[in-house]
């Protein structure tokens, strides 16, 4: 039987048995999205939209959706563009595609459908605005930062890119302006935190990397400096966070003062990792799975801020 991450996967299962359940399909497909990470880019865009709004109501719905499926063609691509390398690295080797378990031809498919739905959803139900900028994000994915990825180790600061647009595409969607220095705020944190979480991954799977063909920074620093520089990052992450209820990102003292919390437990949280001796796979798992919890914090505090301020 095939296990993966210690449970047995049941739709890998009936698939290599050559029977194809609805719910085979569906987990097929969410793997081929990449669900999880396309899902939060959907709230970010979401966040976006309600930092903006007067009065957010449902209209958050309509952007999140369209950048939800423009982002889900573009997870998709990625797994199709690199599908070749994904099978070579043990953390990707089970991907749909790199598998086989899908066909080129049927992620190709996949991926077009999803683009023009997207496209659609934006231009009918959300504004120009936001389907440039979504369209923006999905060429810089898969046309700059993914072939990037092969040329040099610090393909992760311009592919970053990537992660500060959709806040800016929800908040174009409700009117917002690019000259307020909010959504400024809010990009520049989306953009910096996708560096540390992606060298905290490096940390864990740099063998995978390498074995890939990928150029890693493990080949050219140390593991000591490396540390270094993600522990540097995780902080300027969250200080930018700390800083938004001083730059008018939210209305209720409970909201700023869990924000502050939280950062100075995160930054706790980085130190320990930073002034730990010798580098384990549990403390940078543990750093890994903290960020990513402080950020959908994040999201969540100023989302509810909003919404129920506008109450």
């Amino acid at each position: 039987m095939i296990k993966r991450a210690g449970k047995y996967n049941q739709a890998v299962i009936a698939e290599e048995a050559g029977v194809i359940t609805l719910k085979s399909s569906v987990s097929m497909l969410l793997e081929l999205v990449k669900i999880r990470i396309t899902m939060l880019v959907s709230f970010t865009t979401a966040l976006g939209y309600f930092l903006a709004a007067d009065n957010p109501g449902f209209g958050f719905i309509y952007p999140s959706l369209g950048i939800f499926l423009l982002a889900c063609s573009s997870a998709a691509l990625n797994q199709f563009q690199e599908r070749d390398t994904d099978s070579m690295m043990e953390r990707t080797a089970k991907r749909p595609v790199p598998s086989g378990r899908v066909t080129p031809g049927y992620a190709l498919i996949v991926i077009v459908t999803l683009l023009m739905l997207g496209s659609a959803v934006l231009i009918l139900k959300a504004n120009v605005p936001a389907l440039v900028t979504g369209l923006v994000t999905f060429f810089w994915y898969n046309a700059v930062y993914t072939p990037l990825k092969k040329k040099t180790a610090l393909a992760i600061i311009p592919g970053s890119l990537v992660g500060a647009l959709p806040p800016v595409a929800g908040w174009l969607a409700a009117g917002g302006s690019m000259a307020d220095f909010r959504i400024v705020m809010v990009a520049s944190y989306f953009f910096v935190w996708q560096i540390p979480h992606f060298w905290l991954l490096l940390l864990l799977y740099g063998d995978d990397y390498r074995k890939a063909g990928f150029p890693v920074l493990t080949e050219r620093h140390s593991v000591r400096f490396i540390k270094t520089i993600t522990f540097a990052l995780l902080v300027a992450t969250v200080l930018i966070a700390a800083a938004m209820p001083f730059a008018g990102i939210g209305y209720f003292a409970v909201s700023k003062i869990m924000l502050i919390a939280f950062s100075v437990m995160m930054i706790y949280g980085s130190l320990r990792f930073f002034t730990n001796g010798e580098l384990t796979r549990k403390d940078t798992v543990k750093t890994f799975m903290a960020i990513n919890l402080y950020t959908l914090l994040l999201i969540t505090i100023l989302s509810a801020d909003k919404l129920f301020s506008s109450i």
